[in-house]
């Protein structure tokens, strides 16, 4: 398998190990270090974090009923793909809620909450100046979770979370695209003055823009791969 080797697990943590494991290779696949269509070799992953089988097939059952692996009869376990009608689908419901969210926003977020964003924006900057992609996702993440509970609307963030998996893996792929994380971070620049300014239209129409974008960018990677015949 042509790839970086996992990082052995760190045992300096109250958490199970299993969920340690599971953590570990949820993250692997997230930010693709495990691609799509790798076999998960149970031997091979365990040998690589320093555990035995056990947590790694039990982490890999798991994974599958998130929908980032499937088990294939006789051959094993596979980093599921991504479908363009997956992407379709993910991105045509968080375009409405992140719409509705910022729209929310802007009648309920609080002063100190929306000087909280402006420092998102500013940690975002220094991340992409450093060049640093994980930063830039994680920081990323971090704003939008902050939108969802700005919206004051608990059932709204918690459709959000059940599609946590996929958007974080979209928004890994998203961002690594040449140019898109500082016409990214514009863009949340132009949502955050909207929801300053009280402005619910303006935020919504800003907020699914940025995720129409975004999508864009993850169709125009696809076409691109498939074009090149993949990595």
């Amino acid at each position: 398998m042509d790839r970086q080797p996992l990082v052995p697990i760190r045992l300096d943590n109250y958490k199970p190990l299993r969920e340690l494991v599971f953590e570990s290779l949820r993250e692997a696949i997230i930010s693709g270090t495990l691609g799509a269509g790798d076999r998960l070799m149970e031997i091979q992953l365990a040998e690589e974090m320093g555990v035995s089988r056990t947590p790694v097939r039990e982490a890999i059952r798991k994974l599958e009923l998130e929908g980032l692996v499937v088990m294939i009869p006789r051959k094993g376990a596979y980093v599921a793909g991504i479908s363009v009608k997956d992407i379709a689908d993910v991105f045509e419901i968080r375009c409405a809620l992140e719409g509705l969210a910022a729209e929310l926003a802007s009648e309920r977020a609080t002063d100190e909450e929306l000087e909280t964003m402006e420092r998102y924006l500013i940690k975002i900057s220094e991340d992409i100046d450093l060049g640093d992609l994980a930063k830039v996702v994680e920081t990323d993440t971090d704003f939008h979770t902050l939108l969802y509970k700005l919206s004051r609307n608990s059932r709204l963030t918690q459709i959000i979370s059940n599609l946590r998996e996929q958007i974080q893996r979209f928004r890994t792929t998203s961002l690594s695209f040449p140019g898109r994380m500082k016409i990214a971070l514009e863009e949340h620049r132009k949502i955050v003055e909207a929801i300053s300014s009280r402005d619910g239209e303006l935020a919504r129409k800003l907020a699914e823009e940025h995720i129409e974008n975004a999508e864009n960018t993850m169709m125009n990677m696809i076409q691109h791969d498939a074009k090149h015949g993949g990595n």
